[in-house]
């Protein structure tokens, strides 16, 4: 890699910016047939170079003021909280906890979980905060494989956006219950 590129990766991996390094390496080392993995471990291979000197990102916080008022920030409100498996040859597995969003339709990022307090399980972390949110909005708490990583696990939405039927009837019934007050 030449010097210049190799300092754009650096002051990325000094910063934590991870994924912009790896965008960095890849495309320096991708004429010379190397592949996205190859990337990664040059990056990892950074980190582990410049060591302590890394001003590692603080893990997304948890707790439920934190959450509520991302998810306050979101474009719609919540009809849902959904947690859902990821992964990369980078972190292994973590959990992405979203607002299942209905207006305007999609989603929105609350937080990504790696671990939890005290070593708990990206798995378990993410549900109790997930259900502890979604407890405090009002909305239902999706978790499809709490306990074994999975991102082919079915989704709180289907494959063309709509809400799954529980969140259209849930919606429903909270409405009739607002009009007959």
């Amino acid at each position: 890699m030449e010097e210049q590129t190799r300092r754009a990766v650096d002051a990325d991996v000094l910063r934590d910016r991870r994924m912009m390094a790896v965008k960095a390496v890849w495309e320096a080392l991708r004429p010379l047939g190397l592949g996205l993995r190859e990337a990664e471990q040059v990056v990892h291979a950074r980190y582990e170079a410049l060591g302590d000197r890394v001003q590692y990102s603080r893990p997304d916080p948890l707790d439920i003021p934190s959450l509520v008022l991302r998810a306050g920030a979101l474009p719609g409100p919540a009809v849902a909280v959904e947690a859902v498996w990821d992964g990369d040859t980078v972190h292994d597995w973590f959990v992405l906890l979203v607002a299942v969003l209905d207006h305007p339709s999609g989603e929105g990022h609350l937080a990504t979980v790696h671990r939890g307090p005290g070593g708990s399980t990206a798995g378990t972390a993410a549900t109790e905060a997930g259900r502890a949110l979604a407890d405090y909005l009002g909305v239902p708490f999706h978790f499809a494989s709490p306990d074994v990583p999975d991102d082919e696990a079915p989704r709180r939405r289907s494959a063309e956006g709509r809400a799954c039927p529980e969140v259209s009837d849930q919606r429903r019934q909270r409405r009739s219950g607002e009009a007959g007050r």
